[in-house]
């Protein structure tokens, strides 16, 4: 199973050259609307978390546990998706998500700022002063979103595999491009490495749901780590009760598993609602 994340900016032919991709490959095209798709089947309404998505938040609305929530349920989502096969995700932090696992591909795409700017003149019809704007805006939002949940320089091509500039490249030709570099670097083996990791952070997110939303037990900054058959807790609790709990709890999710703690106990401890 191969994974190949696409990031782009506004106007830089990004759902383009993902759908030419995924027919391309034969890949699953995961988008917007279905990884929103995947986190209402979790019983979660969608417009909840539209002030989060691909934007920084407000200052009120950073300090909201929405935004714990929105975090949880794209990593949720997104790993969902990857496990039903080989995929090509277009933005949502996929590339971060992914970050360091075998068998993903990560893609930047740019265009010069005029050309950027026709497209956007040409789609929304409007004139100059607004065009700015326009990718102004979605500049600065995406460069907040990537900076704000992933901690990460959104436009860095070092945070890439590969870069193409879609100014000068037609979306199918990217498309063939990338595919020749998934055919040189990913292997059998590879892709067998990214399945196993794939399975260990869905385990993962899947202890710490089953802490935080089932449980409702209150570790917070909970991280569950797996790797080597073993599933290490981080956080910070107010009492070792609490703890104990979390390991229970966390056991009844990867029975198979060794279960771990390194949460931190600090009496009293509380975080903005």
């Amino acid at each position: 199973m191969a994974i190949i994340t696409i990031s782009r900016e506004l106007a830089a032919l990004g759902d383009e050259t993902a759908q030419e991709l995924a027919k391309l490959l034969n890949y699953r095209f995961v988008d917007k609307q279905a990884l929103e798709e995947r986190i209402k089947s979790y019983g979660v309404a969608g417009r909840k978390f539209e002030k989060y998505d691909e934007r920084k938040p407000s200052f009120w609305a950073s300090l909201s546990q929405d935004r714990d929530d929105y975090l949880h349920y794209l990593k949720t989502a997104i790993f969902a998706e990857a496990e039903e096969g080989s995929c090509v995700f277009i933005g949502r932090g996929a590339s971060v998500v992914f970050r360091n696992v075998p068998g993903v591909l990560s893609i930047f795409l740019v265009a010069p700022y005029e050309i950027r700017a026709e497209r956007v003149k040409s789609y929304f019809h409007c004139d100059d002063k607004r065009v700015r704007q326009i990718i102004d805006q979605s500049d600065h939002d995406r460069t907040g979103f990537h900076r704000y949940f992933f901690d990460m320089d959104w436009k860095d091509p070092g945070n890439y595999h590969l870069s193409l500039n879609t100014g000068r490249l037609h979306p199918a030709i990217c498309a063939e491009i990338i595919k020749n570099l998934k055919d040189r670097v990913f292997t059998p083996e590879t892709e067998a490495q990214n399945t196993a990791r794939l399975k260990e952070l869905t385990l993962g997110q899947q202890v710490k749901h089953h802490i935080i939303y089932e449980r409702e037990i209150p570790i917070h900054f909970l991280e569950a780590s797996v790797s080597n058959n073993m599933v290490i807790l981080y956080g910070v609790a107010n009492s070792q009760s609490l703890v104990e709990a979390a390991l229970a709890a966390a056991r009844d999710v990867a029975a198979s598993a060794s279960v771990q703690t390194e949460i931190q106990i600090v009496q009293e401890y509380s975080v903005m609602p």
